[in-house]
């Protein structure tokens, strides 16, 4: 195979897949955990490929030295649910699954680019920068975060970090996340009630000093988070931990606005209490920085999120497809 894709039927996995295919390239190998799922599975029905595999049978195989070790590996394979409370999963598949796709990749040769995450920034009071001498001192809100923290450190402690490449994605958004659920971005949750309402709720923030609808988050479109992305692919003597964000905050009231003119109505936002299970895990600020990323040679911009917001919108939303 030219390029595994794990988690290729997933939101950046996807919008990977697509993005090889429109520069020429289908020999890839896609694997994912469909489980049945529809809306996942309808991320892949345009998409060219040469194989699709489950992940646990793909993860056997590896061991068992059955898969062509590929010129690019994309390993976006993870749980990404930031409520998520079974810790002995995360551990296996986001941490012990990447060690051993990693692992393998080095013996094999194969260029490898991992998804790390924002996440493990936690509540941002050490800040927001990709230099590894602060990764060790990084401590995450949630066991998500923690999963792929535990990675980054042990890319950093056992030199491979020197041989790979991973990517710290800030707030992705865009089609390909219908099958997210909970874990949707506020666009495609409230698309519809902006456009048959002409509302949008948002939290209330229950920090001092911070009012509602001024918690803010560097917001990514997935098409420039999959472009990033297979710079590194492309790029093989780069290595390291590195943001995939714009290196702008933008608060959820500019994330609304964007909405309302992109559907063409006048904002009306109503705020709602925040659950308790997010108080003490919700993240009010995050802000990429990209010095490092620059430095890098990685020239691929970021859309405004004015302009991601209608892209997604009227090519995608409207259209009623995820795709």
């Amino acid at each position: 195979m030219q390029t595994i894709v794990t988690g290729g039927a997933g939101l950046i996995g996807s919008n990977i897949v697509r993005l090889l295919n429109a520069r020429g390239e289908s020999d890839i190998l896609v694997v994912d955990h469909l489980r049945g799922d529809p809306l996942k599975k309808r991320n892949l029905d345009a998409l060219r490929f040469a194989r699709y595999m489950e992940r646990g049978e793909f993860r056997e195989a590896v061991r068992a030295g059955a898969v062509e070790p590929p010129r690019v590996f994309y390993h976006l394979g993870a749980c990404s649910s930031t409520t998520e409370t079974d810790e002995a999963f995360l551990a296996d598949n986001n941490t012990a699954y990447t060690r051993e796709m990693a692992q393998w990749c080095v013996a094999v040769g194969a260029r490898f680019v991992y998804a790390s995450s924002a996440a493990t920034y936690g509540a941002g009071e050490r800040g927001y920068s990709d230099d590894p001498a602060g990764i060790p001192e990084l401590r995450p809100l949630n066991l998500y975060g923690w999963s792929k923290q535990k990675f980054d450190l042990w890319a950093l402690e056992t030199g491979a970090v020197s041989k790979i490449a991973g990517l710290k994605y800030f707030n992705v958004f865009g089609p390909g996340e219908d099958h997210k659920g909970d874990m949707r971005s506020v666009v495609a949750k409230q698309y519809a009630t902006v456009r048959d309402e002409g509302a949008i709720r948002l939290f209330k923030s229950d920090r001092p000093g911070v009012a509602d609808g001024c918690q803010d988050r560097d917001f990514v479109y997935v098409k420039d988070a999959a472009a990033v992305t297979v710079w590194f692919g492309d790029h093989p003597g780069v290595s390291g931990i590195y943001n995939c964000g714009t290196g702008l905050a933008r608060t959820w009231l500019d994330l609304a606005r964007a909405l309302f003119a992109a559907v063409g109505r006048e904002p009306r936002v109503e705020f709602v209490d925040m659950p308790e299970k997010l108080k003490g895990k919700y993240q009010y600020h995050t802000q990429a920085e990209t010095t490092r990323l620059r430095a890098a040679g990685c020239d691929v911009p970021f859309r405004p999120l004015e302009d991601a917001v209608r892209d997604y919108v009227e090519t995608h939303l409207a259209a009623g497809s995820t795709r």
